[in-house]
């Protein structure tokens, strides 16, 4: 069926993205931009790279047409159709009409094709296999306009065929379901991901955390990660284990939607589960690795906490990291609140500080600034500079 949007999607008045379209006969949007579109998720400027166009000419064609137009074209993915076209210093990539010739189960051999429905019925979902022109038209061969409206993720085609074509799919589906389903899933898709989900041991480990990440970051992903684990594939992407329940009490607890904080959840408590070997497994970033482990580690604040003992916890550890293990250890709104409000406590004494005192350089010192945090982190650190020092006199005379 086709479909006239009204209003035109705001985007498609960029006069960049115009410039390419109108240097491509026949091209189109295809992918996320034309389902959000329809979904109603994109109001205003969106970034280039969310946007997808696919043409009916072959590359070689589309570069010769991009270029007469004034536009430079760039053969950023040729072998596979792929060109970039470079509009008001903007890059755009523009695919050839493509059929699969052979699969690997994450790569496929294609062939160029001029048929809108044989590249459509290459593409995994419904809602992701529709096209749009330049003027809002939007083409959908397989359901896909009626899938959204029902709240409905189906692979196009055969499952099973889908997955055995890309197992990725499978995590791609929970995705999709956690940002669009309404009630309960495919129940043809989620017999063939059951009957795949080992499959998922072959995909790299950065694909996986890829899309377990934007699962995570859904408004509400404990339904979806529940479903994974009905099919079997959360205990195949997380073999250390992992708990949908203490997942699901702690959105109901209202915590916000960071996948790390919902990955530190599901995750069994230590020692069951060791957060940094599954950071390395994953392949997380540094920075990630470190504030997974950080949740899962250390003191948390709670709703029996004074000020004082609060500024110790600041004194030592990133605000964030104790407002997530403040969430992880289900304390309450106001606990939050009056640790947002503190400030971070800084000890006011370094080594120079004794050095004027008197102190020698080398390890009693150091040992001597140590003893006296110490004291001040016990004292709730309130101690300025001056008690500090006079706390330093009395332990030297005494």
């Amino acid at each position: 069926m086709t479909l006239l949007l009204e209003p035109r999607p705001d985007f498609l008045a960029d006069p960049a993205l115009a410039r390419v379209l109108a240097a491509l006969p026949g091209a189109r949007l295809v992918g996320g931009c034309v389902r959000d579109a329809l979904a109603g998720l994109l109001v205003h400027d969106i970034d280039p790279h969310d946007i997808d166009l696919a043409s009916p000419l072959p590359p070689e064609a589309a570069m010769a047409a991009l270029r007469a137009a004034g536009l430079r074209a760039v053969p950023t993915g040729i072998a596979h159709g792929t060109v970039t076209a470079v509009a008001d210093g903007r890059g755009f990539e523009v695919t050839t009409l493509r059929r699969d010739v052979a699969t690997d189960g994450r790569h496929a051999v294609v062939a160029f094709t001029d048929d809108w429905r044989v590249d459509a019925a290459r593409r995994d979902f419904t809602i992701n296999a529709m096209s749009m022109t330049a003027i809002g038209m939007v083409h959908d061969y397989f359901g896909g306009i009626a899938d959204l409206r029902a709240g409905r993720v189906r692979f196009v085609g055969d499952p099973a065929t889908r997955i055995a074509e890309d197992r990725l799919r499978m995590l791609r589906f929970f995705r999709f379901h956690a940002r669009f389903g309404i009630g309960p899933p495919d129940p043809a898709a989620l017999a063939a991901i059951a009957d795949a989900a080992p499959g998922l041991a072959r995909l790299s480990p950065e694909r996986v955390w890829s899309e377990l990440k934007r699962i995570l970051a859904a408004p509400a992903a404990a339904p979806t990660v529940a479903l994974m684990a009905q099919a079997g594939v959360l205990a195949a992407a997380l073999p250390e284990g992992a708990d949908p329940a203490r997942l699901a009490a702690l959105e109901a607890r209202g915590a916000p939607a960071d996948p790390l904080l919902r990955l530190a959840a599901l995750l069994p408590a230590p020692p069951d589960a060791d957060a940094a070997a599954l950071a390395a497994r994953l392949r997380l970033s540094t920075a990630e690795r470190d504030h997974l482990v950080a949740l899962r580690a250390g003191p948390a604040p709670g709703d029996s906490d004074d000020d004082a003992a609060l500024s110790r916890l600041l004194a030592d550890t990133p605000r964030a990291v104790l407002l997530g293990r403040s969430w992880l250890a289900g304390a309450g709104a106001a606990t939050r609140a009056r640790l947002a409000a503190l400030a971070v406590p800084a000890f006011p004494l370094h080594g120079r500080d004794l050095a004027a005192a008197g102190v020698p350089a080398g390890p009693a010192m150091g040992a001597l600034l140590r003893e006296l945090r110490g004291w001040w982190l016990a004292g709730g650190c309130l101690a300025d500079a001056a008690a500090c020092m006079a706390e330093l006199s009395r332990r030297r005379a005494g």
